[in-house]
C-alpha cells in the first residue's frame, strides 16, 4: 500500500472514507486515493473468492507460474 496512507482501515466504508482523509499524508494524490481503493476492492474480492472456494491449490499455482 502507497506509504501516503498511514494505519489499518476501519471496517465501514463511509467510516472508511472520512478516516482515509484523516490519515492522508500532506503530500498525497488522489492517484495514492485511487490505488487504496483499488487495493481494498483486490482484498474484498478475494476474501469472497475464498468465501466461495475458488481458490488454487498449491500445485495449481505453481504449474501456473513454472509457465
Amino acid at each position: 500500500m502507497n506509504a501516503a496512507i498511514k494505519g489499518p482501515p476501519p471496517h465501514d466504508v463511509r467510516q472508511e472514507l472520512h478516516a482515509l482523509a484523516e490519515r492522508l499524508s500532506d503530500d498525497a494524490t488522489w492517484e495514492d486515493v485511487e490505488d487504496y481503493i483499488r487495493f481494498r476492492a483486490a482484498v474484498a474480492e478475494g476474501k469472497a473468492a475464498v468465501g466461495r472456494g475458488e481458490i488454487a491449490s498449491e500445485d495449481e499455482v505453481r504449474r501456473v507460474f513454472a509457465k
